[in-house]
């Protein structure tokens, strides 16, 4: 690709997720931040004073950017990564692409739509070949590609090497979700503290029919579901960052305990990745501690980007269990969808047809 630096915007830059954005694209040496949008309430005031800044220092350069708002007039970059609620973000992106801007999503409303790529850029990057379908379907030069909810990500990274070795024909999936998932300000204290919430609203639906997209195949311009059946349980427990995902799989063809962790411990997802600049060294680290991963000690390996997994074991109803662990606003949001963009970056597909 060429060496050009991308001017990029960032939608609902005021929230939680938005700064996460912020922080992941500080210094990046592809991206530029040119434009920080959010609502009418927050448009036109300063970022510093618009904002309620949640997390380590907020870069000086943006204190005093004034807020526009998520409209493509107000916003000229060419690449946006949207932050957006789901409530709004549906037309909002849509306006974006068909004024030919590329918008990165974390929203939800997009991810099931037939002709929009739902990418973890190691495990699927094959369907972002859905571009240049979504593009014909809908009339317009720009696109957009979504990132998975942030438990189905952790769950399809410690899936996907199984599914490519042995097939998968059913998981069930229990979550332990923590509370920056719920952005800000969140779960009240006083409900989460010395507590388990076990419903997350839309999110077991969510985890069930995105898992079976993400490890589809394309074929034809369209993606072919995998074949498996997922059963979720998702949990809300009382930690700042990291979801933790017990997964027991029933497999397409036996494979004994050590074939699994070998399986695990070799794989480097799709080779286009490999040094892209938000790419962790290893996208899976398999851990043998009996007692690991744990949130605390494990949640930040390969600067957020690299899920955990361990306890690696038989499952009596199934085939085999374990327990993968990754952060969920780096790995499971904003730093998911900047690698995204590295990788059409890369590919050369965010230059002008």
């Amino acid at each position: 690709m060429s060496q050009r630096r991308w001017a990029v915007a960032i939608l609902g830059a005021t929230g939680a997720v938005g700064q996460t954005f912020i922080r992941q694209l500080a210094g990046h040496p592809w991206f530029e931040i040119a434009e920080l949008a959010a609502s009418d309430r927050s448009a036109g005031r300063p970022y510093a004073e618009a904002c309620r800044w949640l997390e380590g220092t907020l870069p000086p350069e943006l204190a005093s950017r004034t807020v526009v708002r998520c409209d493509p007039s107000e916003v000229k970059a060419p690449l946006v990564f949207s932050a957006l609620d789901s409530g709004v973000a549906g037309e909002v992106e849509q306006a974006f692409a068909r004024a030919g801007r590329f918008v990165l999503s974390n929203a939800k409303n997009h991810r099931m739509d037939v002709d929009v790529p739902l990418v973890i850029p190691e495990v699927n990057a094959a369907h972002l070949g859905l571009l240049a379908v979504q593009q014909r379907n809908r009339g317009w030069t720009g696109g957009i590609v979504t990132n998975a909810n942030c438990a189905a990500t952790v769950a399809a990274m410690a899936m996907a090497p199984l599914h490519e070795a042995f097939g998968i024909s059913k998981a069930m999936v229990f979550t332990m979700q923590a509370v920056s998932g719920a952005g800000y300000p969140g779960v009240p204290s006083l409900d989460i503290l010395g507590n388990v919430i076990p419903y997350i609203g839309e999110e077991e639906p969510k985890v069930e029919r995105e898992l079976a997209k993400m490890l589809g195949t394309l074929d034809a311009g369209t993606v072919r579901h995998a074949p498996f059946t997922v059963s979720a349980h998702t949990n809300r427990v009382p930690t700042e960052h990291g979801h933790l995902v017990c997964l027991s799989l029933a497999l397409g063809r036996a494979a004994s305990v050590d074939e699994v962790v070998g399986v695990l411990g070799a794989w480097r997802g799709h080779p286009d990745v490999k040094g892209l600049p938000s790419a962790p060294d290893l996208p899976i680290v398999v851990t043998s501690e009996p007692d690991r991963p744990q949130t605390r000690r494990d949640v930040w390996a390969g600067r957020g980007m690299t899920v955990t997994v361990g306890r690696i074991r038989p499952d009596p109803l199934f085939d085999v269990k374990l327990v993968a662990l990754g952060h969920n606003t780096i790995r499971g949001a904003a730093g998911g969808s900047v690698l995204n963009a590295e990788l059409l970056a890369s590919r050369g597909l965010l230059e002008p047809a």
